[in-house]
């Protein structure tokens, strides 16, 4: 069974916006959060969507959703306290609805990214069926520094050899929760994604190409960016 799990638990502070979270901000009339569900929607592969928010916008995503696609196929849960948590509460709800198969797959997604497409979705479920651990990137094409102190560049690491990660990041549910209960308090405090579990426990995550346009929405700046691509998706985005 595959699942698609969007991660809304983001409270936008990035934004400047103190009324509501960035994922329920509107682009095109709509908002960013229905945008990424509809790619998810749409797409025959999974059995069911599951969308993880803040406490107190349970009810507000659950009317949206409710108004917006007619069946059961996409549920909405709490969060968890980190971006992990969150996930593992997604495994828990497969878990106790479906049980944990050997080949159970969670797509996990930023509900900020609306803009991914059906090949993306496609080839994350291919590999990640294939290799247990996914991840969408983007070759990196600024040069990346990286500074121990935050002073002074104590390196340049070789471009060629840089990406920069996107979402969604894709796994096998059981291998994800061994994993991720495996970790000491220690490695837990440092993990910035699920791919990184992966990493810290030397297991290999296989790379799939993003795109450019597969922006996350963080800054004003990039909602005035996702209008102009909206406005665009029908003729430039496939």
């Amino acid at each position: 069974m595959v699942f698609g799990v969007i991660l809304a638990g983001g409270i936008g502070s990035r934004m400047g916006n103190a009324e509501k979270p960035k994922q329920y901000l509107n682009i095109g009339n709509k908002p960013i959060i229905l945008h990424t569900i509809e790619k998810f929607y749409v797409h025959e592969g999974f059995e069911r969507l599951i969308v993880l928010c803040p406490k107190e916008w349970v009810e507000h995503t659950r009317h949206l959703v409710q108004n917006n696609f007619p069946d059961d196929k996409v549920v909405v849960l709490e969060g968890g306290v980190t971006r992990n948590e969150t996930i593992m509460n997604a495994i828990r709800y497969i878990e106790n609805e479906y049980g944990l198969q050997d080949d159970t797959l969670l797509v996990t997604h930023d509900s900020v990214r609306p803009f991914l497409t059906h090949r993306i979705i496609e080839e994350n479920i291919k590999y990640g069926l294939k290799y247990g651990a996914v991840d969408t990137v983007i070759p990196a094409t600024d040069t990346i520094v990286e500074s121990g102190d935050g002073d002074v560049i104590s390196q340049v690491p070789d471009r060629s050899k840089m990406y920069q990660g996107q979402t969604p990041q894709t796994f096998n549910a059981k291998k994800l929760k061994e994993l991720y209960y495996s970790l000491s308090e220690e490695e837990k405090d440092v993990l910035t994604d699920a791919s990184k579990i992966f990493v810290i426990k030397g297991e290999k995550v296989h790379l799939v190409q993003g795109e450019v346009f597969n922006i996350k929405i963080t800054y004003p700046y990039d909602l005035r960016v996702a209008e102009s691509l909206l406005n665009n998706e029908g003729e430039s985005l496939c």
